[in-house]
């Protein structure tokens, strides 16, 4: 029957995600700081001979146990103090539960069940962490810089960092996609890990800090903290002004030659409709070209100031001629 239920209880420590067991039968416990975690023993009904022994660390301290015999349950607050008000024991069970806990109490905790059927042992390894905090996001795009000097693509640089963590993994991810990461056991370290991504891009970054049981995300909105240093602004608007300025010109060209063209065309066909138009302007018409010719033909010694004279007298035919003095 204590076999039935010390596989009950493996399972059920398996499906919390919280524990697990080596090749040794060492239970690996993980929990975050100032929440509570029960040790168990596994047992339904402590027997009438059993004794309970609960002991802490490779110098085994005694913490708590229970003498079934004599009807006796004690607590205790370890060497240092650290247990004080921390620890409660199921007197049906012996299970152990630490309330509360600080990352002090992660550690090796030890269990000896001693009985007149033989004497069992358990042991569990407990791992406390701190609350993550939520990574903090720099953007360093002050520096300005690219791949390569020559590079047609600005870049945008970032930070991501935490501080006071342990037992920790900090990463970047662009989508699900894992980018870089970097982790750190040491007690109250400082992490940071650097991000380099194009201005304008359009995929969507975060950066997780997590340890085994927990994680804090911080997603960064590209589109909105991505913008380009001084001086690559100045070396994408420099070429923009200077095209705009040359499509300018082209375009006043263009606008003079189909003004001067279009004058043109209406010279020529001015004078196409208007061949005798310029100078004075005709004088006669058909007419009287004829009257004069005839005047010629009749009199070949004429003068031309008896041709003005007959012009001046003969108002029917030259009415509308005006000569100037």
């Amino acid at each position: 029957m204590i076999h039935i239920f010390v596989f009950f209880g493996l399972f059920l420590c398996f499906a919390k995600g919280v524990f697990g067991v080596d090749a040794d039968g060492l239970k690996s416990v993980s929990v975050m700081e100032g929440d509570s975690v029960t040790l168990h023993t596994d047992l339904t009904e402590i027997q009438r001979d059993d004794h309970i022994l609960w002991m802490f660390e490779s110098q085994e301290t005694r913490i708590a146990q229970i003498i079934k015999r004599v009807n006796s349950s004690s607590i205790y607050d370890g060497d240092d103090g650290r247990f004080k008000d921390k620890l409660q024991l199921d007197d049906q069970t012996g299970s152990l539960t630490i309330r509360n806990i600080r990352i002090k109490h992660s550690g090796l905790y030890k269990l000896q069940i001693i009985s007149n059927r033989g004497n069992s042992y358990k042991r569990f390894n407990v791992t406390v962490y701190a609350p993550l905090p939520v990574p903090v996001i720099i953007n360093n795009s002050s520096i300005c810089s690219s791949s390569s000097g020559r590079s047609l693509s600005p870049k945008c640089f970032f930070q991501c960092s935490v501080m006071t963590v342990t037992h920790v993994t900090l990463s970047w991810y662009k989508g699900n996609s894992l980018l870089s990461s970097i982790s750190v056991s040491d007690l109250n370290s400082s992490l940071s890990l650097p991000l380099e991504v194009e201005y304008q891009e359009n995929n969507t970054y975060s950066c997780v800090i997590n340890n085994p049981i927990r994680n804090q995300t911080k997603h960064l909105n590209i589109t909105e903290v991505c913008q380009m240093c001084s001086d690559q602004t100045r070396s994408y608007l420099i070429p923009m002004i200077v095209a705009g300025v040359v499509v300018l010109i082209i375009a006043v060209c263009g606008v003079i030659y189909r003004h001067n063209r279009d004058r043109k065309q209406a010279s020529q066909e001015e004078l196409t409709e208007n061949p005798y138009s310029g100078g004075r302007g005709r004088v006669l018409t058909d007419q009287q070209e004829r009257a004069v010719v005839e005047m010629v033909r009749a009199r070949n010694d004429i003068r031309l100031s008896e041709i003005k004279q007959a012009i001046e007298e003969n108002n029917d035919t030259f009415a509308n001629v005006a000569y100037q003095q």
